[in-house]
Parts: structure tokens; C-alpha cells; sequence
């Protein structure tokens, strides 16, 4: 089947892989060829997809996915593959997420802040998966 993922500004993956997983709002799916259409929301975290022997890991920010045809297809604002995340930067951002949410005093958005934990978190998981 082929896979597709695009975001507003480049073509993050287009190639043939053999299993798919996402990680939609409902709860983690796998999808493998011939599977019936379907279209749902996803929430932050790891795409893995099997090629081969091997698995490809994506860190994707939310989107929509849909399948259909044995074409799976995601839109997503931001996607960053396993090879590409700044583990650092990550640890970094995810220490700065968990420092905002446990300072009770400060006036934070929380709702901003677990989003940035949630990023944080799908980035680490998917770099270290590779």
C-alpha cells in the first residue's frame, strides 16, 4: 500500500510500505493492506510504518489520516521523521513543558503547555524507536 505524508510545506514521505500505525484520538490503529476506507483525526504522537524488514518512524503533530483504496494518506501541520529530531532540542523542550505545568504559581496557559509536553513526548519516542 502506499503511504503519503504531507504537511503545508513539503511531501515528508511518499513510498510503498507494507503496515501502518497512527495514533488517532480514539486510540492507536494499525492498518495493513486492503483494510476498509476510513478517516479520522490524529492526535499527537509516533506514525510507524513497516517496510520490509524494517520500520520508519514519523513524529506527527495532530492531523488527519484516511485510507482508502490501499492509499493511506496524512495531513498534518507538522511531521519530523525519526532521522530528522533534534534529541536535545527535544529533552530541552520537554523539561521546559514539565517546569511550566508544575509551577502552580506561575500564570501559564496549561492547555499550551501539555501541548508542548504532548510534542516533546512524540519526538522522543519516535527518535529513540529508529
Amino acid at each position: 500500500m502506499k503511504l503519503k505524508i504531507i504537511t503545508h510545506e513539503k511531501i515528508v514521505f511518499d513510498s510503498e510500505v507494507d503496515e501502518l500505525v497512527v495514533t488517532t484520538t480514539s486510540g492507536q490503529i494499525g492498518i495493513l493492506k486492503d483494510h476498509i476506507p476510513i478517516t479520522t483525526s490524529l492526535e499527537i504522537g509516533v506514525t510507524k510504518a513497516k517496510i520490509g524488514d524494517g520500520f520508519k518512524y514519523f513524529a506527527t503533530m495532530g492531523g488527519v489520516f484516511q485510507f482508502k483504496d490501499n492509499n493511506a494518506v496524512i495531513l498534518t501541520d507538522v511531521c519530523e521523521d525519526s532521522c530528522d529530531i533534534d534529541v536535545t532540542r527535544a529533552k530541552a523542550a520537554k523539561e521546559r513543558a514539565e517546569t511550566r505545568l508544575a509551577e502552580a504559581s506561575a500564570e501559564i496557559d496549561a492547555q499550551r503547555a501539555q501541548a508542548a509536553l504532548a510534542r516533546a513526548l512524540a519526538r522522543l519516542q519516535a527518535s529513540l524507536s529508529k
